[in-house]
């Protein structure tokens, strides 16, 4: 039988459904299954695709101490072998029938997708409940994929953003999860035995923990039975993990890990807005300004354009489960370190005082509502977003309000904002390269 290619089906399903707003409404059902589980689904059955993403509570700010890295090795495990099928079997079937699965583990989620043709999607619902509910974990894969993992960890060892990332999480985070790789240490990972990984699987992955969104060929009533035949086989409840609350250190120091490389990275962070704080949408306006808006942005033109002190600079704002952070960073020759850092905490001071002005604020919203559409350019990617709108609680009707959301914003709302915020003498920069003058010492484990 003549198989059409996932990604071209996928594109074409994406541009029927969104090829503007007006185009064809975008329309979730919630579907629950006779089982009890709960889905948002957005049926197309225009093209022979169906497209499931789902995640769970509770990632790798989970993981014991001494055991950091199980959920990104147990994740990277799930898809190697599964009830009676070993890793080149399970894999066999996938390929043969062309279905994606995959599986990831976040700092506070645990995470997979499956992209399926409908002609498919019986066996590939239960591939994915056995990798699920049965998964083997067995010695070859194990070691195979643990290597994987260990290589990579090695090579980070040597690269100025990891090692900028990582000081700058734990130096902000100190003692707690969140200041720790996702994933895990060399030692921790070579330790983990597939015990370890088994117990991360019977305590995460619930019923009770679990988001799902469906996009594609199947409409609501096929949907509930399909939900059950993949997760009804899961407990109904998870294992608390938990992770408790930490407010993010505001300790504005210079941190230095040394590396010998010719190019340092810079790293910086201040606390930052929660998703469900008032000011986030404010805030997401200004970062845009600030960093986040690339070659528009303030930093970008001040660092780059008007000096050519680096290649590239960004801000972002990333708010997790337990704390937010307002994230900025560059790369660039050592010699350069100090002028950049002057500049980029200029920027940040003239921001929290003054804000954005009235054009770049119309600028920034034109740009943040026009472009969000553009990223759901596979149905794949639109589960994906369907989970993250249950994640954030913001209501099916989300995709209807965002754009009136940003454009009810007033400029002295988005200043206000500002001036709460943003703090120079709060950030917490990392410098990862050649040694400066006079350094702090980072902790860098």
């Amino acid at each position: 039988m003549l198989k059409t290619p996932l990604s071209a089906l996928s594109l074409a399903a994406a541009a029927l459904l969104f090829l503007t707003p007006a185009a064809k409404a975008i329309e979730i059902q919630e579907v629950t299954s006779p089982g009890g589980i709960a889905a948002w689904l957005v049926q197309d059955s225009s093209n022979p695709i169906l497209a499931l993403s789902f995640s769970f509570a509770g990632g790798a700010a989970s993981d014991p101490d001494g055991q950091e890295g199980r959920a990104g090795l147990a994740m990277g495990l799930l898809s190697e072998g599964a009830g009676d099928l070993d890793a080149g079997a399970f894999r066999g079937e996938l390929e043969e029938r062309s279905i994606r699965l995959s599986f990831d583990a976040g700092r506070d989620r645990l995470s997979g997708s499956l992209v399926t043709l409908t002609a498919e999607r019986d066996r590939a619902a239960e591939l994915l409940s056995l990798a699920l509910t049965q998964p083997r974990f067995d010695a070859a894969a194990l070691e195979r994929v643990r290597g994987q993992i260990l290589t990579d960890l090695k090579r980070r060892e040597s690269q100025p953003n990891s090692q900028a990332a990582l000081a700058l999480q734990a130096a902000v985070f100190p003692d707690h999860p969140y200041g720790r790789s996702t994933r895990g240490t060399m030692e921790a990972v070579t330790a983990l035995s597939a015990e370890d990984l088994q117990a991360l699987v019977d305590a995460r992955l619930a019923q009770d923990n679990l988001l799902v969104g469906v996009v594609g060929d199947i409409s609501a009533e096929e949907l509930g039975p399909y939900l059950d035949a993949i997760f009804g086989g899961l407990p109904a409840e998870a294992v608390d993990h938990g992770v408790l609350p930490p407010p993010p250190r505001a300790i504005g120091a210079l941190l230095q890990v040394e590396l010998a490389v010719p190019q340092s990275a810079i790293m910086m962070a201040q606390p930052g807005p929660l998703r469900d704080d008032p000011d986030y949408y404010a805030l997401v306006v200004v970062d845009h300004v600030l960093g986040g808006g690339s070659f528009t942005s303030r930093l970008f033109q001040e660092v780059r354009e008007k000096r050519g002190l680096a290649y590239g600079v960004w801000s972002t704002l990333r708010p997790m489960d337990q704390a937010g952070l307002w994230y900025a960073g560059t790369s660039t020759q050592t010699a350069r370190v100090p002028e950049s850092l002057e500049v980029i905490q200029e920027a940040w001071r003239q921001m929290a005082e003054e804000g954005p002005s009235d054009a770049e604020i119309e600028r920034a919203v034109d740009y943040l509502v026009g472009s969000f559409l553009l990223r759901l350019t596979s149905s794949e990617a639109i589960a994906r977003t369907l989970v993250a709108i249950q994640r954030s609680d913001l209501g099916m009707d989300y995709l209807e309000r965002r754009a009136e959301i940003y454009e009810s914003l007033t400029p002295e709302e988005i200043r206000d904002a500002a001036r709460r915020w943003l703090d120079p003498e709060a950030l917490t920069v990392v410098v990862a390269g050649q040694p400066l003058e006079a350094p702090e010492e980072a902790q860098t484990n």
